[in-house]
């Protein structure tokens, strides 16, 4: 039988070096995502009577808290990973955060903010939701950088053929295995959802609409790519992230 080869091949790019300090890809990708998507957020927000100071300001805490949700999602679902070094769960440097646990971080902090400038919940998320999924978008070209979330062997065409050096790679398949790249799965499913929200946005909708579509929309991206995924299931067969967007994505489907 002949055998699919990958294509995607490529040594990842883990720091940059700048002389007095190195700059991560990851990061700093991250941060260009924040910024486009609070950047497309502002005018969708000003067409709800919401002025700049009033996204900008909730935005803090919420990125705040997505900090420490991503970082405490990962822990309680690697739990016998820090059985014996605790304090590495400080650690938040070396990587280990959970998208989804961002999310929920997110909206846990940002909400007070909310409540204390009375600006209503939903219509804050229904501008900030395209925002937000392009952002995904944009954060996960750090991943596919570095060659993060890499998953399961795979003789799919757009597989990641893992490198036959010492590269720094995280990918644990033996060297020229190629492995599902969960990180492009995720930016195309992320790019679709933005393109869906801004399309559906084009005409008015009711309040919370396009915050659920958004919930319903990319908890379907996550639920199915964790298929692909290398996570801990515990026992279950669905990682952590499957299960909250199966839960998160029935909800919405139900609310719609």
């Amino acid at each position: 039988m002949t055998h699919v080869i990958a294509y995607l091949s490529y040594d990842p790019v883990l720091h940059v070096d700048l002389g007095l300090f190195q700059l991560s890809p990851h990061g700093v990708m991250i941060a260009v995502g924040v910024l486009i998507g609070a950047r497309l957020t502002l005018p969708r927000a000003a067409q709800r009577g919401i002025t700049a100071d009033q996204v900008l300001d909730p935005l803090t805490w919420a990125l705040l808290g997505g900090i420490v949700g991503a970082r405490l999602a990962y822990v309680l679902n690697h739990l016998g990973s820090y059985a014996d070094r605790p304090f590495d769960i400080v650690r938040v440097w070396e990587g280990g955060f959970s998208l989804l646990g961002g999310l929920a971080g997110a909206l846990v902090a940002g909400y007070p903010k909310l409540r204390q400038l009375d600006i209503p919940l939903w219509r804050y998320l229904d501008a900030a939701v395209p925002g937000l999924a392009l952002g995904i978008a944009v954060g996960r070209t750090g991943d596919l950088i570095i060659a993060d979330h890499l998953g399961k062997p795979t003789e799919f065409f757009l597989g990641y053929v893992c490198p036959t050096g010492p590269t720094g790679s995280p990918c644990v398949a033996p060297a020229g295995q190629a492995v599902h790249q969960t990180a492009l799965y995720d930016m195309v499913g992320a790019a679709l959802v933005f393109a869906l929200l801004v399309w559906l946005a084009r005409r008015p909708r009711r309040e919370a609409f396009l915050t659920l579509v958004f919930a319903a929309s990319y908890g379907l991206v996550r639920f199915v790519e964790g298929f692909f995924r290398l996570d801990v299931t515990h026992g279950t067969g669905l990682n952590g992230s499957q299960w909250t967007a199966l839960v998160v994505g029935v909800v919405a489907v139900g609310a719609l």
